[in-house]
């Protein structure tokens, strides 16, 4: 089975997918993990991503099927999480899986406003040292600015602060609604409603994956 996430950054994706790779035994690509891997080793195509994402702008196509073409596993089922995020991705992986006799079986769409989105990211910190995520609303460190796993210092991402999470979220918009219609045209779209908590979203998905509804 081979699943597609598509949603704003903040909708949950990446929670979902790592939930439902364990429940369903997919291996999950997380393109943001693969980026954030890519930047942290200074690889020269992580040198090249770093300046698009420092600026809340997607990562240019070629750079990102360059990337999942390293990762693409040739058989056994996966959640494609971050990917594809514009046509001319959709069709590079239409191709990519084509030279396996294989195809993309659902697409999910995690719908959720700017203002969530805004709400959940611009909270969110993260320890520098282990890479443990909190939110200063939802989910506070027992001690301000400290990490509860290792006492490493607690720092806000560079694509987390708002104004650059307002631009993400247009820049996403603007960039995925032609998908949204690409997928609905082959009828493997399926919105689900992503303000929701994450046993009612990892529910719906279950409901569609395991019974087909």
């Amino acid at each position: 089975m081979i699943v597609v996430f598509l949603g704003p950054p903040g909708s949950g994706k990446g929670t979902q997918a790592k939930k439902l790779s364990q429940e369903l035994s997919l291996m999950h690509i997380s393109t943001g993990d693969l980026l954030r891997e890519a930047v942290k080793n200074q690889t020269p195509l992580g040198l090249k991503a770093k300046e698009y994402m420092d600026r809340g702008e997607l990562v240019p196509d070629n750079l990102m099927i360059a990337l999942i073409e390293e990762v693409m596993p040739k058989e056994g089922g996966f959640i494609l999480d971050g990917f594809p995020r514009t046509v001319p991705q959709a069709l590079a992986l239409e191709e990519m899986l084509r030279s396996y006799k294989r195809d993309v079986d659902k697409v999910f769409l995690f719908d959720l406003s700017e203002e969530v989105v805004v709400e959940r990211l611009s909270g969110r910190l993260t320890c520098s040292q282990c890479g443990a995520v909190y939110h200063r609303k939802y989910n506070p460190p027992k001690q301000e600015g400290v990490c509860d796993l290792c006492g490493g210092k607690l720092i806000q991402r560079e694509d987390d602060k708002e104004e650059v999470v307002r631009r993400r979220y247009r820049v996403y918009k603007e960039q995925t609604s032609p998908l949204v219609e690409f997928y609905q045209k082959r009828n493997k779209l399926i919105r689900l409603d992503a303000s929701q908590n994450i046993q009612e979203v990892n529910k719906r998905l279950l409901e569609v994956l395991r019974d087909g509804h």
